[in-house]
């Protein structure tokens, strides 16, 4: 059984010019972080884009929903920046019915050495594989179902929210 992982950068691969204190893009982390943690999984490896969620639009996310449709893999894990992955899980889970797929990030780069995408990596790596199709977001050794779940940005993790009240809650941050 092989997964597939799509890059499509966040913060996880994101890297720190300490001249101008600016966060950018180079490559992704990812292929590093398996070595690091002795992944004996068959994976397929792709880096879509290298995009700050931020400023994804419909395109990217089409760009995305092509890749999954597409793949011949049943099992696909996303990295993708935080703060637009409920979006994307969102169409993608609207969109994709016989697939297991999982999204997952970063708070904190890799490249700070105190990274939390490692640890989301594993995990995600985790459920790919465990979970029935559908399409999810795993952060923090949790995992969501696409169509209940948000980013609190006061304290930066993921969570439930009441499945009554999630119309609102899906319809902040939506791509431009």
């Amino acid at each position: 059984m092989s997964i597939k992982i799509i890059i499509t950068g966040g913060t996880f691969d994101k890297e720190y010019n300490e001249l101008t204190g600016e966060l950018f893009f180079n490559k992704t982390h990812i292929p590093e972080t398996l070595k690091l943690g002795r992944s004996r999984l068959e994976l397929k490896i792709l880096t879509l884009m290298m995009c700050d969620s931020l400023n994804m639009n419909y395109s990217d996310v089409d760009i995305i929903l092509k890749e999954c449709r597409d793949s011949k893999e049943e099992k696909i894990l996303i990295t993708h920046g935080t703060d637009k992955m409920v979006n994307t899980a969102k169409i993608l889970g609207e969109n994709i019915k016989n697939k297991t797929i999982v999204l997952t990030g970063a708070i904190i780069p890799y490249a700070f050495g105190s990274s939390d995408g490692m640890f989301n990596l594993g995990s995600a790596l985790a459920f790919v594989q465990s979970l029935p199709h559908g399409v999810y977001i795993v952060m923090n050794g949790k995992y969501f179902h696409y169509g209940n779940v948000r980013k609190n940005i006061q304290n930066g993790n993921f969570e439930e929210i009441k499945l009554k009240n999630n119309k609102d809650d899906l319809s902040k941050g939506n791509f431009s």
